[in-house]
């Protein structure tokens, strides 16, 4: 509360008085201005003391340097601890899957109604148990086929056999343990479980389609399937992983993030550089000779730079020459590395067709590692930088790999075909 003090200001006048008349009347003066109710605002005055303010406390403003990238756990660094643990989580989902099944079974036992019902009442569940015991390989009629029990695998579309020629042994296999690793039928209609059998059937689709084009007027169908395929492929020219480069090193500006060196002393650059030069000499000497490929990103630029005249019909030429088995594995490929140039090696490297370059039997320089290293250059660059994501840059450095490996199986062989039985 504000303090108010009235001040009664008296008139001074000149006196000849003695002190002690004087005193006598100023202290009479005082007691009249006491007695008065209504003071004159004139003659008074008002004292106020303000409430007291907080103080106020004002951030400090500054910079400093940035905060260090955080590092990756010892047991994500270590290769052996990780692998450990996945087989721990595999081996942890197969237990909690046959739980899971074998559950069923005695539900369906107990349940009325048909065997594959899975509760009270005969209300089917869609995940029955599979229907086939073993898995076979069979050579019948010149190809191997893959038999469940008696019956053999078929196509979805066309529900005609699987057939492999007799010159791919390990694909026939391959196909055979994936269906033997399937717990219910329903499993088998999902594409992910079987990705090997899609890209069998993938490759019979396409070669099936030139064989009727090619028995059949242009005008009953006039555009193969390939004719349709081969340019959503050429897209991936235009913005080839292996080509898109970052910016150089910028001398006047080491504190940038092109100028950042891993640990062997290596920018992004010269890892993109390094990787890509063995790749594109291959393709331009013994695929494509002759032919001349830039990087498409370059320097600072956002904007795609496109190819010289000439060097998109040059590969499209070779697409369209392909069998339906290495155009099935370019395609793979190309959507599992976002590189036709990785997925043009791979088929030049491994295909027992007129596509392939390497002689059957003999050494092969660019495998699957070799390929998911290629394609992956800036995203290993970047994981071993901030540390990689659980569940997520693990899975898809698998995934790369996985489809790779589906690839070098379509396309191998031994190169030869047996007489038929």
């Amino acid at each position: 509360m504000a303090s108010t003090a009235r001040l009664c200001l008296l008139p001074l006048r000149p006196s000849t008085a003695p002190s002690s008349i004087t005193t006598a009347a100023i202290r009479a003066s005082l007691s009249s201005c006491r007695s008065r109710a209504h003071p004159s605002y004139a003659a008074t005055r008002s004292i106020h003391r303000p409430s007291a303010q907080p103080a106020k406390v004002v951030p400090i403003y500054g910079t400093g340097p940035p905060p260090e990238p955080p590092t990756p756990s010892v047991e994500f660094v270590d290769a052996a601890s990780r692998l450990a643990r996945r087989k721990r989580q595999g081996e942890m989902l197969r237990q909690a899957k046959d739980e899971r099944a074998a559950a069923k079974l005695r539900h369906s036992a107990d349940a009325p109604g048909t065997k594959e019902s899975a509760l009270a009442g005969g209300k089917k569940t869609g995940l029955a148990k599979r229907f086939w015991k073993e898995v076979h390989v069979k050579e019948i009629n010149g190809a191997y086929e893959i038999h469940l029990d008696a019956r053999p695998l078929r196509r979805p579309n066309t529900k005609d056999p699987i057939r492999l020629p007799l010159s791919k042994p390990h694909l026939a296999s391959a196909l055979a343990l994936e269906w033997d690793q399937l717990v219910s039928a329903q499993e088998g209609t999902k594409q992910h479980l079987i990705p090997l059998t899609s890209l069998v059937c993938r490759a019979l689709d396409i070669a099936d389609d030139d064989a009727l084009h090619a028995s059949s007027s242009p005008s009953q169908h006039p555009t193969a399937l390939r004719e349709g395929l081969a340019p959503s492929l050429l897209h991936y020219l235009d913005t080839d992983s292996l080509l898109c480069w970052a910016p150089p090193v910028d001398e006047d500006d080491l504190t940038s993030h092109a100028s950042i060196l891993n640990a062997d002393g290596k920018s992004l650059r010269e890892l993109q550089e390094a990787a890509a030069q063995p790749v594109v000499a291959f393709l331009t000497a013994h695929v494509w000779p002759g032919l001349s490929l830039v990087p498409v990103l370059d320097g600072t630029s956002i904007m795609p730079r496109q190819q010289a005249p000439g060097t998109r019909e040059v590969v499209q030429g070779w697409v369209l020459g392909l069998t339906g088995w290495e155009l099935a594995a370019l395609e793979r490929a190309t959507l599992g590395g976002k590189s036709l140039l990785v997925a043009a090696r791979l088929v030049a490297e491994w295909s027992e067709g007129p596509a392939g370059v390497v002689p059957v039997g003999e050494k092969h320089d660019f495998g699957v590692e070799q390929a998911a290293l290629t394609a992956s250059v800036e995203v290993d660059w970047q994981t071993g930088r901030w540390g990689e994501v659980e569940d997520t840059h693990d899975v898809e450095r698998e995934d790369v790999r996985r489809q790779f490996g589906s690839v070098v199986l379509l396309l191998s062989g031994t190169g030869e075909v047996k007489p038929k039985l």
